[in-house]
């Protein structure tokens, strides 16, 4: 049996696995929509106990005074705010996977809109992993040569089986295999991240037992013995390759005392994607720093980090945490490694701990991490992540721990993904706004409308001689619960449409800003409550000789009448404010209506249109209720559909005002976090105008910091 250093969970594979069992935590959108119903329901609790108090206080009978209170609370509270957010996320999905990105957690989508920061690893991901090998290998033993090296390089491998990795297959493909029939593994040492070598014991025909290993150079070299001649050479020649970008393999094998020797070093190629340089640049231009982190030697990793133009600072392990001994992160990440690693252009010659604690110290100082990965080794990083990402031809380890999974090859598909998660963002925060405009507006409206207008106070006195006998004038106002509903289920019904919605993505991630979106959807709810409190005021008022129904020749309406035509009007302000909330600072008209959700639009405001025309008179929860195309004035739907839109367009203009208010003083900023930016040159004087840049012309990232104000809502 071999010796080891470390068993069970102190072995590499150990403290993956370890890593591997981190708690699942609640994903950032669970995190926002539990607090945005906490808030609608802690409002809609208080608001309906004050008008139960109320009801109770003025002799209402206490079953209706239930009724309508709970009624009101069960129609308040956005039921349908997860399902909207659900379906649009699924709908995103489906889009990434026509980019070649399978998404394995929905909630992936939104954090994916949010990264600042991009951690991707190198061989696979940035490189097309088909290793090139040279011809001019560097010999150390006499009588050595690259075909020897390479039958070396083969008995450090399992080559009766097919390739294991990348390394393997150039080998294997290389070395002449027939030459070893007569060659017997009696052991073999796969290899191990942490050793970064692989190591076979061989017979030959002749009986003769060696011992032979590939793997990096200096650690093959720390395995002979001292040679300081040896020594300098190698490490001439490791950095003269690593200065020209070209990687090395190094070759030994035990000689007859049992001593290793350095035989020389496979030189080869493993080329940079042709896409990946301008894949790095528009993830940059979008407002995602990318850190390359790879296993690789530091002159390599120099190398291809300034070939694809990311810098080349690049840090090495000696700088970077460890796991605690009760495999924990330290509690000093941030105040001791943070400045550290941030400054990093990338880091080389890291172990899977150090590509874990990489991503914590990042997300502990305020990034939203995504993590890029192929093998074992990053797994432990991928499933810490924000958003972990495993490329094509990844292991089934790294796919397990992965939230998104792509088909194609290469980095250009996450491009592709964060547009389409900041496209699937903005509808989400366009149905949020809409949806808590609407609960406040419903709420306020009833809150307002019972404790201040009383219709008795509005009743006819004495009564019209056609006065239908059935028609009360209730104590206070309501609407019947099949009303309520039926606002509802069209309105929150057809906003699934919403997921197919032409939206425009940010140049900037994405995070949500709870205080700026309830303030937004404050403003949007107090014109709708007040036009739809202002209305059923002069409908109350209409057997006024002097009030304004009269003098626009709508007088006399029956009380019927009222409740259908301001059920009319809520429907009609609901939608029509989803349609202000979706352009948020721009004017509704300055971006087009997908078909699919005017199409949603037309039918919920012909079907509410069709119900107020055609209700037939009846008296269903003691409301009276009339259609309004069976009495007099017949006109009122018109006038309510031009009172609804010319309120419609106050309350876009005033939901401007509101923005551009909230941008000039700096109303309710989002905490000051640290993100990249473009810097200020005569082709990008700031970030803004960065998205106008070619690819092509956009500078390296230097600076990491843009003003707070580019973050959207």
């Amino acid at each position: 049996i071999r010796d080891r250093d470390c068993t069970g969970k102190y072995t590499f594979f150990g403290k993956t696995a370890s890593m591997l069992q981190q708690e699942t935590e609640m994903s950032n959108l669970q995190k926002m929509l539990i607090r945005v119903m906490v808030v609608l329901v802690v409002v809609s609790c208080a608001l309906c106990s004050i008008v139960f108090a109320y009801l109770l206080s003025h002799h209402t009978r206490v079953r209706e005074a239930l009724s309508f209170t709970v009624v009101l609370l069960v129609a308040s509270i956005p039921i349908a705010i997860e399902i909207v957010c659900t379906t649009t996320l699924a709908l995103g999905s489906k889009q990434l996977a026509h980019h070649g990105a399978i998404v394995t957690r929905l909630a992936a989508i939104e954090d994916l809109a949010g990264i600042s920061c991009l951690c991707s690893d190198k061989t696979g991901t940035l490189t097309m992993n088909k290793m090139v090998i040279q011809d001019n290998p560097m010999i150390y033993v006499a009588g050595e040569t690259q075909y020897s090296l390479l039958r070396y390089a083969a008995m450090a491998a399992k080559w009766h089986e097919p390739p294991r990795d990348a390394l393997d297959t150039m080998v294997l493909r290389q070395a002449d295999l027939s030459s070893l029939d007569d060659v017997v593994q009696v052991d073999y040492m796969p290899f191990d991240p942490t050793v970064k070598r692989t190591e076979g014991t061989v017979r030959l025909k002749d009986g003769t037992v060696f011992k032979t290993t590939k793997g990096a150079p200096h650690v093959i070299q720390h395995l002979c013995k001292s040679n300081p001649t040896i020594e300098e050479r190698i490490k001439n020649d490791v950095t003269k390759l690593g200065e020209s970008g070209t990687r090395c393999l190094a070759v030994g094998k035990t000689n007859a005392a049992g001593d290793w020797e350095l035989l020389g070093l496979l030189t080869f190629l493993d080329p940079e994607r042709p896409d990946s340089k301008a894949t790095i640049e528009q993830a940059l231009v979008n407002g995602v720093e990318v850190k390359m982190i790879t296993g690789d030697h530091l002159l390599i990793a120099k190398e291809m980090s300034r070939r694809l133009g990311l810098g080349t600072n690049i840090g090495t392990p000696e700088n970077l945490p460890m796991l605690d001994a009760d495999g924990k992160p330290p509690k000093d990440l941030v105040t001791k490694y943070g400045n550290h690693i941030l400054n990093s252009d990338g880091f080389a010659q890291v172990f899977p701990e150090h590509k874990f604690l990489i991503v914590e110290t990042l997300r502990q100082m305020g990034y939203k991490i995504g993590m890029t990965g192929d093998g074992v080794n990053d797994a432990p990083a991928l499933k810490r992540a924000d958003v972990g990402v495993a490329v094509e031809g990844a292991t089934d380890a790294a796919r397990a721990a992965a939230d998104i999974v792509f088909t194609k090859p290469g980095l250009h598909t996450i491009v592709h993904g964060i547009i389409l998660s900041r496209q699937i963002f903005e509808r989400m925060k366009s149905f949020l706004t809409y949806r808590i405009a609407a609960t406040l507006q419903l709420l306020v409206f009833f809150f307002i409308a019972v404790l201040s207008l009383r219709p008795t106070d509005y009743e006819p006195n004495p009564l019209p001689k056609n006065w239908p006998k059935d028609e009360k004038w209730p104590e206070f106002f309501h609407l019947p619960v099949l009303m309520l509903m039926l606002i509802t289920l069209l309105n929150d019904g057809t906003l699934i449409s919403i997921g197919y919605d032409r939206v425009k993505a940010s140049r900037s991630p994405q995070v949500w800003n709870l205080r700026r979106l309830f303030l937004v959807s404050g403003a949007l709810a107090l014109i709708a409550c007040a036009s739809s409190i202002l209305l059923l005021w002069m409908a109350l008022d209409s057997w006024n000789p002097d009030g304004a129904f009269h003098k626009l020749g709508l007088g006399d309406v029956s009380f019927g009448q009222i409740t259908t035509m301001m059920y009319l009007k809520v429907s009609i302000s609901d939608f029509l404010t989803l349609f202000s909330s979706r352009t948020h600072s721009k004017p509704f008209w300055r971006t087009k209506f997908s078909p699919f959700l005017f199409a949603g639009g037309c039918l919920a405001l012909t079907t509410s249109t069709i119900v107020a025309l055609t209700w037939m008179k009846s008296n269903p929860d003691h409301v009276a209720t009339h259609g309004l195309a069976y009495r007099k004035p017949k006109a009122l739907v018109v006038f309510v559909w031009g009172y609804s839109i010319g309120f419609w367009f106050i309350q876009d203009a005033f939901k401007v005002l509101v923005y551009q208010t909230v941008k000039k003083y700096k109303i309710f900023r989002p905490k000051q976090i640290l993100l990249p930016t473009v810097p200020l040159t005569p082709k990008t004087r700031n970030y803004r105008r960065a998205s106008q840049v070619s690819p092509e012309t956009v500078p390296r990232l230097e600076d990491r910091t843009y003003s707070v104000e580019d973050l959207q809502l």
